[in-house]
């Protein structure tokens, strides 16, 4: 699998709690904390539903 690295270049305020919820289950929280995870199918589903407050970086 294929790696990536994940920054939150957005805040979470004024958000539902789902994405919220995503964005904590990525291991991220604050912005300009990054993570790198292994890009499998679900969190592929997880960065499409965050997309808009993250960038991605592929390793």
């Amino acid at each position: 699998m294929a790696k990536v690295k994940v920054t939150q270049v957005k805040s979470t305020i004024k958000r539902p709690a789902r994405q919220k919820a995503t964005i904590k289950a990525l291991g991220l929280g604050k912005i300009n904390r990054s993570v790198e995870v292994e890009l499998t199918p679900q969190v592929e589903g997880m960065i499409n539903r965050v997309g808009h407050l993250l960038e991605i970086e592929k390793l």
